[in-house]
């Protein structure tokens, strides 16, 4: 089985905005709504979890209601960080599917995620064990010790820019999660920094400049004119 965890346990302080920014309207549609979407018409997803914040699970339920989101099956309480967010998800997961079952765990604020972006990830966790979205890295990378001058610069054909969704078998994942505690490490900045901090390898699958993470108010600027674009080329079609 493969199931999307879609991690919706933050607060989005960065939009200094009311509400969570995974449930902000645009166009007439809650962000969180366009990422869940997007697994629930891809044909190789069966089943989908949302890891949310506290005090939203039921608007998160209307929500699923009332645009169909039929393979929803799990809503999972958030943690006091990412990594116990998606700990969260994982551990109840468990309790509920194999572990040979493939995880793909994804920030529901990216709502651009393609079918494509999905399909590539699963071809290559299927033949390779995991797969870690990623494009190129463009820009030339700087190196600096105080965040205000450079002499030394990073080569960036070695670089590649993470994205989600990064997918595991559920029983692997599970273990790398249990290894952090007994550890102490509690506050990985995604799975793929997680298992290479326990000595894992992960592997690339194809991702898109278009795949943005909806941090600021600049980047729901560049969502709307994405959904224009898109918009746009079905009409043409």
């Amino acid at each position: 089985m493969n199931i999307a965890l879609i991690i919706a346990g933050g607060s989005g302080a960065r939009m200094n905005q009311d509400i969570p920014k995974q449930f902000l309207t645009v166009n007439e549609r809650p962000v969180i709504v366009y990422t869940l979407e997007a697994f629930e018409k891809h044909p190789e997803i069966d089943a989908i979890a949302v890891v949310c914040i506290e005090g939203w699970e039921h608007v998160l339920r209307a929500y699923a209601k009332q645009f169909n989101i039929t393979k929803l099956q799990w809503v999972i309480p958030g943690g006091e960080s990412g990594q116990s967010s998606i700990r969260n998800g994982i551990f109840e997961l468990e309790k509920n599917c194999e572990d040979g079952d493939m995880v793909l765990i994804h920030d529901a604020i990216r709502p651009m995620v393609s079918a494509e972006i999905i399909s590539d990830c699963l071809r290559v966790a299927y033949a390779c064990g995991n797969a870690i979205t990623a494009i190129p890295c463009a820009e030339a990378m700087l190196e600096t010790q105080d965040g205000s001058c450079s002499d030394g610069c990073y080569p960036r054909e070695r670089l590649r820019r993470t994205q989600t969704p990064q997918a595991f078998r559920l029983g692997e994942i599970a273990q790398i999660h249990r290894e952090a505690i007994e550890k102490g490490i509690t506050n990985s900045v995604a799975s793929c920094t997680l298992m290479i901090e326990l000595g894992r390898k992960v592997y690339f699958s194809s991702g898109s400049e278009k795949n943005i993470k909806l941090t600021t108010l600049d980047d729901i600027d560049i969502f709307k004119a994405l959904l224009a674009e898109k918009r746009s080329d079905w009409l043409k079609g």
